[in-house]
């Protein structure tokens, strides 16, 4: 579903991402984790085509993310770690411009928004203006549009920061969901507990550098995935 083959990103003289090399499965729930700056977000950034890089290869369901762009962004929803939605919208509004976007009909969008509104308890709050929601509710609308075209691959950045409880359980069932339904999870995140108990698979990057990566077993093995992350970080 995704692979990303040899990804070398740079800033300048820095190397944010140094010869990375990731295949996430059909079926996969994928998480990648590492210390801030790690360069977890600018490999998020490339895989979904916001930022170019400088060498390697990324490609989604088989497509170039860098020769076929606009097919590679119709099989994917991308959330990323700051909602940075359309204020001025409504959250109704925002959700049927995305929905726009990639020709989601009248019916399967309405019935979408409704089950996922409700179920995030924010359907009365949809003909409000963005600018009046909370952190936690621009996370949910952001979560609903990201689920409204029923992406192939679903990329998300600290999913879930600011997200209560019921809403974070809520989408972790989501997310297994689409997996079990032959789509496939890549995300970052810090909450490791989470991690450990969520993901089919998982890599850990340092400096840039991919440092050890596989099934949750292989990672861990008899430890927790925190002492792992923690004995890793220190070398």
């Amino acid at each position: 579903m995704l692979i990303i083959n040899n990804l070398t990103k740079k800033y300048d003289e820095k190397t944010a991402v140094n010869n990375l090399n990731l295949h996430i499965q059909k079926g996969e729930i994928y998480g990648f984790i590492g210390h801030n700056g790690a360069g977890k977000t600018t490999t998020i950034k490339s895989v979904v085509g916001i930022l170019d890089f400088d060498e390697g290869e990324i490609l989604i369901d088989g497509k170039s993310i860098k020769d076929n762009p606009l097919e590679c962004k119709k099989e994917i929803a991308y959330i990323p770690d700051n909602p940075d939605i359309y204020e001025y919208m409504t959250g109704i509004q925002y959700l049927n411009f995305v929905s726009d976007i990639y020709n989601v009909d009248a019916q399967k969008r309405k019935d979408i928004i409704s089950r996922l509104a409700s179920t995030f308890e924010i359907e009365e709050s949809l003909n409000q203006l963005i600018s009046s929601y909370s952190h936690g509710m621009k996370q949910k609308l952001a979560i609903i549009s990201a689920w409204v075209h029923s992406p192939k691959l679903i990329i998300m950045d600290e999913p879930f920061v600011g997200l209560d409880p019921k809403a974070a359980f809520t989408l972790k069932g989501m997310m297994r969901e689409v997996c079990d339904n032959g789509g496939a999870i890549f995300f970052s995140t810090h909450v490791l507990e989470v991690a450990e108990k969520l993901c089919d698979k998982i890599a850990i990057i340092k400096n840039g550098v991919l440092i050890k990566s596989g099934t949750m077993d292989e990672v861990k093995g008899d430890e927790s995935l925190e002492e792992v992350f923690l004995e890793l970080e220190q070398k």
